[in-house]
């Protein structure tokens, strides 16, 4: 559909694609095609995330004192967003939002080449590479739905946005499967090469999407898509509105929580590659993140095609912030009274199922009802250097309980608490996205 033919109220026939995908959420005319080709975008995006994740994982852990170097390591990434999130908003305010998009990533496949130089030069990048992957997946992740978001209205993305969901949950499963594969055949170095190729697929999906959906829009709308954002800072439009702040404060102790967590996963894993001669401990680690991830993400990918459209239906989105951390104080409060790796096994990949899944989505959708402005300085503000200010109180916490000799136990009991700070965010973010939405 033309922009004219909007302007003159032509109604779309619903097609063979919008009918099937209303199975799982309501799908109006014409809307079908281009939420698939999203979903396609972000299962590419997510699935490359998952391979260099994969990769990560040995590289960091495979040395001394490993687990605390991630732990310590993923502090750093909130000092780099200081300065990285400037100079996004910066970038945003020069370039359309699809010069943007693909600015973005294009310079993020350049510093895979860099990587995979100097890795197959035999140059220690473990430490770059941690800092590196968690920029990248947070800036591209975040980018990603700010544009999905800047191309559905608030109802649109209610409907769509569970079926956008499934790319993402399916990438991730695909991607973290593939990945223990992948490193056995081709290599830790060589998966970088396949990750840089990947992503050049992503930048030609979304110039394919924009222009679908600019066609799809009204004149008005297809002239602001063209436009440069305003010169408002991310972290001013954060400061500035109350909303943004409570998302940001929401992000951050939920992942507080989850990097806690995952520093308790990576004890157990360490102390069971000790008994496996040095040689093959890195390969074992790989292995068991690759099982762990897949398992993870499978369990995403249902929920998010069978369940997060019903949800929403049946708890609305502000429902739906208080499932994961319900599902959190469970998972440690019988982590805290049983600390074995079969349980804090299981507990994380429920929390992280649910997360990547249903919490994604709900945290996403949050945005609807921005501004363009605040959808993509706001949320890359919000979804970087915020999510990454929880590594840093978690490095935090983490520094102090080996310093006081604190057990597995006592640092599940730390993660029960901050749990329930979350849990009072979310009712504060509750009244306050009723109150937007009641008002628009």
């Amino acid at each position: 559909m033309t922009n004219a033919d909007a302007l003159a109220g032509y109604s779309p026939r619903r097609t063979v694609l919008d009918r099937f995908l209303s199975f799982f959420s309501s799908v109006g005319a014409g809307e079908g095609a281009g939420a698939i080709l999203l979903a396609l975008n972000v299962f590419i995006l997510l699935g490359t995330y998952y391979i260099l994740k994969t990769v990560r994982e040995p590289l960091i852990l495979n040395q001394p004192g490993g687990a605390e170097v991630k732990s310590y390591s993923a502090a750093g990434q909130a000092v780099l967003f200081l300065l990285i999130v400037p100079l996004y908003g910066a970038f945003a305010s020069r370039v359309n939002r699809l010069w943007l998009i693909s600015g973005v990533t294009a310079f993020f496949i350049s510093n895979l080449a860099i990587f995979f130089a100097l890795g197959t030069a035999g140059v220690g990048v473990g430490i770059p590479y941690y800092l590196w992957v968690g920029i990248f997946n947070m800036m591209v992740v975040a980018q990603f739905w700010a544009f999905a978001n800047d191309i559905y209205t608030e109802e649109q993305g209610k409907r769509l946005f569970p079926i956008v969901g499934v790319g993402a949950s399916l990438g991730a499963w695909v991607g973290s499967l593939s990945a223990g594969y992948l490193l056995e055949y081709l290599g830790l170095y060589q998966l970088m090469l396949v990750a840089a190729g990947l992503l050049t697929l992503c930048i030609v999906l979304t110039w394919t999407v924009h222009r679908r959906e600019r066609g799809r829009t009204t004149e008005e709308k297809a002239k602001e898509a063209e436009q440069p954002l305003d010169r408002k800072g991310g972290f001013q439009l954060v400061l500035r509105h109350r909303y943004l702040r409570l998302i940001a404060l929401l992000v951050l102790l939920l992942n507080l929580v989850n990097t806690l967590g995952g520093y308790l996963l990576d004890q157990f894993v360490i102390a069971s590659a000790q008994a496996i001669p040095a040689a093959e401990r890195g390969k074992f680690i790989g292995q068991f993140y690759a099982d762990f991830f897949s398992w993870a993400n499978l369990l995403g990918f249902l929920i998010q095609t069978f369940l997060v459209a019903r949800v929403f239906q049946w708890i609305g989105v502000r429902g739906g912030l208080f499932v994961l951390p319900l599902i959190a104080m469970a998972g440690y409060g019988i982590l805290a009274v049983l600390p074995i790796l079969a349980i804090v096994r299981v507990a994380k990949i429920l929390e992280n199922a649910t997360d990547y899944s249903l919490n994604n989505t709900v945290r996403h959708a949050l945005f609807l009802p921005t501004s363009r402005e605040e959808k993509y300085k706001g949320k890359a503000a919000t979804d970087t250097f915020f999510v990454r200010l929880g590594d840093m109180f978690q490095a935090g916490i983490v520094f102090a309980g080996v310093q006081l000799g604190l057990s597995i136990s006592n640092l599940a009991v730390v993660n029960l608490v901050i749990v329930g700070a979350w849990l009072a965010v979310a009712v504060a973010i509750y009244r306050e996205h009723k109150r937007l939405t009641t008002e628009a």
